[in-house]
């Protein structure tokens, strides 16, 4: 019997590229990057994860992300950031052209209204199955929700440039990408009361149910996670 295991050391075993940011901000740890590292190797469903290390600095990220797109296309590329004050692990729905930074990058750049590619779309929305993913965390016990904005940092940049290449390029036009933001670590927390946060072996389990979800399922539920606000 071939397991998951075995399947993942042979040579054209697919990827599933998992892209975590740096640490931002002045913050020694960044839980999206140490989430992408602690899966780097994990095979599921016949795939292998692959961890890639985004730089905090508009433009840069897309440059390590399009290096990591070379080769063999991955089935599926989540890249996923850190967002102070969210509770639950965040499924992003829709990546916007836009880049309007609050605070400078780890580079020193600010961009304000410009757009993350000259000339492209409005948007782009996930092709990830997202309420599946977050149906399934959920039944795992652990907290997920739908998310409505990625907003207008370093995390909209690389989703839009991400979906841009999905949508654009004919040798990744099987391979089904998105956004997740995450919950700080208790460590992050700690000093900064009234921040929630998430330990990171759930947040690890949380990507593993997610990541078996989106490989295995093709057509996303059709289920409410709308918002008023």
């Amino acid at each position: 019997m071939t397991t998951d295991a075995t399947q993942a050391r042979a040579p054209h075993a697919p990827r599933v590229l998992v892209a975590g940011f740096e640490p931002f901000e002045n913050d020694p740890v960044n839980p999206a990057w140490e989430i992408a590292r602690a899966l780097d190797g994990w095979a599921c469903e016949g795939a292998v994860v692959q961890a890639v290390q985004l730089p905090c600095v508009f433009g840069r990220a897309i440059d390590t992300l399009d290096a990591a797109l070379v080769g063999p296309a991955p089935r599926l590329v989540l890249c996923v950031g850190a967002a102070g004050g969210r509770t639950e692990i965040s499924m992003e729905r829709a990546a916007l052209n836009v880049d309007d930074a609050r605070i400078p990058d780890n580079a020193g750049y600010q961009p304000i209204d410009t757009e993350v590619v000259a000339g492209g779309p409005a948007a782009y929305f996930s092709t990830l199955p997202i309420k599946a993913m977050v149906r399934d965390m959920r039944a795992a016990g652990l907290p997920a929700a739908v998310s409505n904005t990625a907003g207008t940092f370093v995390c909209n940049h690389i989703f839009y440039a991400l979906m841009h290449r999905l949508a654009t390029r004919p040798a990744l036009a099987h391979t089904r990408g998105g956004f997740v933001h995450v919950p700080y670590l208790p460590e992050q927390a700690a000093p900064k009361p009234g921040v929630a946060s998430m330990a990171l072996a759930a947040q690890v389990e949380a990507f593993r149910v997610a990541i078996r979800t989106a490989l295995t399922v093709r057509d996303d539920v059709r289920e409410t996670a709308g918002r008023l606000h």
